[in-house]
């Protein structure tokens, strides 16, 4: 192919089969097509200079996946390369990774429809499956109804710093994403008539004339707002649509059963309410955030309102209607539609929600009308009046205008209500411990509360939950620690005493390590009015986050002595005995590794499971999953049905972050899919038998427990004991930038300290996916297995056909594997090796990193060795087309990055070098698309 082509390589001599060169041709023809439209912005609007540089290092990328040079000349290419040069380079590629998401993503859209069309089986993953299998299962309708009791799937969105994007690029992306679908084999237009190539032309120059990442800090008013946006992208449509699909699917298999009384899938967010290491979230950022939310859920009923009235104009002449609705309409005097009672019931609702609107929200959404009809009290009369319609319009066989957006704005009212997702709480336990004790002072209850054991403490704590009196009042002089705590839990009991009870629906404990934490959490909530014990009212859950390995091996236990507490128990019990616990994944691993964490929480989910069943309560699980594999992160539909027997019963909740929130939920057909497989996943693991291991559980326990202590020591040796190793992470890798260069609204550490354990960790797992070591999704892995091998044929035994035979029957060892495997594969010791250059201790240098790529090895060999097969990527032939397709235009970014790096910490100042390093980083993230 011509140099002057920045598009796809050719695939050159790497083996593939025809079927498959011919099945991702589509791809790669949208690639070139995005690619050169790129180009040629680039060269017209940059120059030759730049897009000749650009062009060089996409050709020397592919030299070296080919070995044709080695990685010192990519290097030698941007060694004093002009700053202001290397940044529209940086550019280009990072707009090249988003176009190549595009391309992906509608390649994925179009083999499920080749294969639908074609008449296969629906995808594993798809709703269609799961409906198929379990009409196989024969189950009946009392099984059905015990284990969806109260079901919920809540992908819950949360702030992060890989997730850069301004809103321009959002948008602009998601207007190419539907201009590349609307090519079709004889389509040059779009529906409205323009020419489909000048219309892509356009959209990628206003991308390439868009800047793609903030000059300042994020301020968490950003982050509200970017959390908020996949509402009208996507959530509104899709949510209500799955909802109502899944609800009519079961109610049709199993009649007599009342299924999901309630929406299933119910969205949530941390964005405005997580204050744990971030002091900029303030009563006020809680009033902003359930206030922004709100907003946004009345501005779409009042748009969808508007819609509605036009598109009901049935005349009483021509239909009959209810008592009911004709009461309705007769609240608005309206002569020129005195024979239309379905538009004037609809323009009374409108009237009402809007004089509700303009009473609890601070912003005004779109569309009011102001009647000065009486507002709403809450969502539920809301529904009533619009079920009122409803019912009217069925019973007078007009059904068919029933199904349509009054069906889809029913759903979405009962799955948004006024508050449109539910804001979780979150503060660490030694926040609470400081705040309790000063409390307790202030109020002559204990003067030092922090001396007291744990016994005493509960004690104390119980005594005070128990009676109604406060400790504090508003305007009482305590400490500003003390007020800004109290005002958010403040701020949170007005928003649920304005927008209703599932605003707040959770109040999460970080490090929670006692019963004493559970209770000063409970008591802060029973200061704001959030909580009594006496009466029964609780309409916040507590919520303990067990995070460390220790913290989730005693998780059962501590719940175990809560709940023999009387008054905790009240407290699950007011809350219909429901007791819901979050995991930590991103700490645990950190703490201990891969291997090690995971197995911590499987094992940790199999005791909560136990504890539950002994104090008869029904567990929700909240997982607090990364977007990467050493964060949790991995295919969802897998990571769900490789979760312990019992372990979901109906019920999931699980953080989604970074950049892996767009590549999810960007538009309607993503998000669709994605939320379908939550779901799926979730009815599977709940009604269907899926561990797989049946009577030889005990025995695969016993190896995997072998295994990760294995592992974790293997881990520790270089985390934690290894002379200079926090000198070598923070110097090889960019972390020291992530939390200087204005990369979201949270510190990168709880508080300041060189101890890994006190660091985050999103940067912790950032940091090395953007030097490309990615260890923490999978060293200690490989020692462990190699290990516990060897040791077996000291003994006569074959520990390598245990394991083969693990992997093959067991879904949660092959989940680890498989995305062990995905790391390894988006891993690359070469360029590691770059950013290991930055370490200048030698000695240091060669200590660590002769280390880190040993285990790589060891990794790599002992999963072909357990697997059987060759090639890393064998089991996902997607991912294995994506690395294959696009990682070579990730080499010059990491060489830039590395290159800006080394100005940046020898002194150079130019603003230039900061912003080159924050796209870098933005860039790699995007094309990694789980990097944090």
């Amino acid at each position: 192919m011509p140099d002057n082509d920045f598009s796809l390589e050719p695939f050159g001599s790497v083996r593939r089969t025809q079927t498959g060169r011919e099945a991702t041709e589509p791809m790669r023809d949208d690639i070139r097509l995005l690619g050169d439209i790129l180009g040629d912005t680039v060269r017209e609007h940059s120059g030759e200079d730049v897009f000749d540089l650009v062009e060089r290092a996409r050709v020397e990328a592919f030299r070296v996946r080919r070995s044709e040079i080695d990685r010192s000349e990519m290097t030698a290419l941007f060694s004093g390369v002009d700053t202001a040069k290397a940044v529209p380079v940086i550019r280009a590629f990072t707009d090249f990774a988003l176009l190549a998401n595009v391309a992906e993503d509608i390649h994925r859209e179009r083999r499920r429809a080749v294969h639908i069309a074609a008449g296969d089986p629906p995808q594993d993953s798809s709703l269609a499956a799961t409906y198929a299998k379990l009409d196989a299962a024969e189950i009946d309708a009392a099984t059905v109804t015990e284990l969806l009791a109260g079901a919920l799937v809540a992908p819950v969105i949360t702030a992060h710093p890989t997730e850069t994007r301004r809103r321009t690029v959002f948008e602009t992306q998601n207007r190419i994403t539907e201009l590349m679908r609307a090519r079709v084999p004889g389509s040059t237009r779009t529906a409205d008539g323009k020419d489909l190539g000048l219309e892509l032309r356009r959209h990628i120059l206003r991308l390439w004339q868009t800047a793609l990442v903030r000059l300042s800090r994020l301020r968490i008013t950003d982050e509200i707002e970017s959390g908020l946006r996949y509402y009208p992208a996507a959530f509104f449509e899709v949510i209500p649509a799955v909802n109502a699909e899944v609800r009519d699917q079961l109610r049709d298999r199993w009649p007599g059963a009342d299924l999901l009384a309630q929406p299933i899938l119910r969205p949530g967010s941390w964005i405005g309410g997580d204050r744990d290491g971030n002091p900029n979230v303030t009563a006020g950022v809680v009033r902003q955030a359930t206030g922004r939310a709100a907003c946004m859920a009345f501005g779409h009923y009042l748009t969808e309102l508007t819609a509605l009235e036009i598109e009901l104009p049935l005349s009483a002449r021509l239909v009959t209607v209810s008592d009911e609705l004709t009461a309705l309409a007769d609240q608005v005097d309206q002569p020129l539609r005195a024979d239309e009672p379905y538009r004037r019931a609809v323009r009374a609702i409108h009237g009402r929600l809007t004089a509700t609107a303009k009473t609890i929200l601070d912003d005004r959404p779109p569309n009011l009308r102001e009647l000065g009809l009486p507002r709403y009290g809450s969502a539920a009369e809301l529904l009533a009046d619009l079920d009122v319609v409803d019912t009217s319009l069925r019973d007078h066989g007009d059904a068919l205008l029933a199904d349509d957006r009054l069906a889809q704005l029913r759903e979405a009212v009962r799955t948004f209500g006024f508050h449109l997702c539910g804001l979780d709480m979150r503060q660490n336990s030694d926040m609470h411990e400081e705040v309790v004790a000063e409390l307790l002072a202030f109020a002559g209850a204990h003067p030092d509360y922090r001396s007291l054991n744990e016994d005493e403490r509960v004690a104390l704590l119980t005594a005070e939950l128990s009676t109604r009196r406060p400790l504090t009042r508003p305007d009482d002089d305590l400490s500003e620690l003390a007020r800004k705590e109290l005002g958010i839990v403040r701020a949170a009991a007005e928003a649920v005493a304005v927008y209703g009870p599932e605003t707040i629906p959770n109040y999460i404990i970080s490090m929670c390590q006692s019963v004493s934490d559970l209770l000063e959490a409970a008591l802060l909530l029973k200061e704001a009015g959030l909580l009594d014990a006496a009466s029964g009212y609780a309409p916040v859950g507590i919520v303990p986050l067990f995070e460390t390995i220790e913290d989730l091996q005693a998780g059962a236990d501590i719940m175990d002595a809560a709940l023999a507490l009387p008054l905790y128990r009240g407290i699950v019990a007011a809350r219909g005995d429901r007791q819901e616990v979050m995991l930590g994944y991103s700490d645990s691993n950190k703490d201990g590794g891969y291997l090690a964490a995971n197995w911590a929480l499987y094992r940790a989910e199999l005791e909560l499971v136990d504890m539950a069943a002994r104090n008869d309560i029904r567990l929700r699980l909240f997982h607090g999953r990364g977007g990467t594999v050493g964060r949790g992160g991995g295919p969802s539909y897998d990571a769900i049905l490789a979760q312990p027997p019992g372990a979901v019963r109906g019920s999931l909740r699980l953080t989604e972050q970074g950049e892996v929130i767009a590549a999810k939920y960007a538009e309607p057909k993503m998000a669709r899919r994605n939320l379908e497989t939550l779901v799926a996943a979730t009815l599977e693991s709940t009604l269907l038998d899926v561990e797989g291991l049946g009577d030889r559980a005990e025995a695969a326990y016993a190896v995997l427990d072998d295994l990760a202590a294995r592992a974790r020591e293997c881990y520790a040796d270089l985390v934690h004991r290894t002379p200079g190793f926090v000198e070598y992470f923070e110097t090889s890798t960019p972390v020291s930038e992530i939390g200087a260069l204005n990369i979201g609204s949270r510190p990168t550490s709880r508080k300041q300290t060189t101890k890994i354990s006190d660091l985050r960790a999103i940067p912790w797992v950032l940091a090395w996916s953007q030097s490309r070591v990615m260890l923490p999704g999978w060293y200690g892995t490989g020692t462990a297995f190699a290990d516990y091998i060897a040791e077996g044929e000291k003994l006569g035994e074959d520990r390598l056909e245990v394991l083969s035979d693990l992997y093959r029957r067991w879904p949660f060892f092959a989940t680890v594997l498989s995305n062990m495997a995905q790391v390894l594969a988006k891993s690359d010791m070469g360029l590691a090796a770059r950013y290991a250059e930055l370490v200048p201790d030698e000695a240091l240098r060669e200590r660590v990193f002769s280390k880190i790529v040993a285990e790589h090895d060891r990794c790599i060999e002992m999963f072909k060795a357990i697997t059987g097969y060759d090639d890393l990527l064998a089991d996902n032939p997607a991912l294995a087309r994506s690395v294959f397709n696009r990682f070579p235009y990730l080499e010059p970014l990491n060489h830039l990055q590395v290159e800006l790096l080394r100005r940046y910490r020898d002194g150079d100042e130019d603003e230039l070098v900061q912003r080159g390093i924050l796209m870098t980083m933005s860039g790699l993230a995007t094309a990694l698309r789980n990097s944090g």
